[in-house]
């Protein structure tokens, strides 16, 4: 089931973007499925239908979802592995992060610890599903 926080301060069209990505990741959305029409996630997410179609047409763009007029929206067959070559790319990001938060003092132990904890979050959260 997708779903999203209104009260959360990232975007709907991020939180749509990020759950259907999760979703196929975790593969309860497999290559080739379906997604709901844009009319069908708006009613049910009670959410703007323009933020809908900004959320499927990023993912049309990122080729994660291949949209066919009259049809429908359904998961690319390479969507996980692009997904994931995506996420690798913020590694770079992520290194930089922990190199200036351990040269202002931060301890190994404690990024360590976040990283495990991270870790052990999605592994409740996949046994979940």
């Amino acid at each position: 089931m997708i779903a999203v926080d209104k009260l959360s301060r990232t975007p709907i069209y991020e939180q749509l973007i990020n759950e259907i990505e999760r979703q196929i990741t975790a593969e309860v959305l497999p290559v080739g499925a379906k997604l709901p029409s844009v009319r069908e996630l708006s009613v049910k997410l009670c959410i703007n239908p323009n933020t809908v179609q900004k959320a499927l047409a990023e993912l049309d763009s990122r080729k994660i979802i291949i949209s066919a007029p009259g049809r429908g929206s359904f998961v690319a067959e390479d969507a996980k592995e692009r997904i994931l070559n995506r996420r690798l790319s913020k590694l770079k990001e992520f290194k930089e992060l922990a190199t200036l938060l351990l040269t202002s003092g931060a301890d190994v132990k404690v990024l360590n610890d976040t990283i495990k904890e991270a870790a052990e979050h999605l592994k409740k959260e996949a046994d979940i599903l």
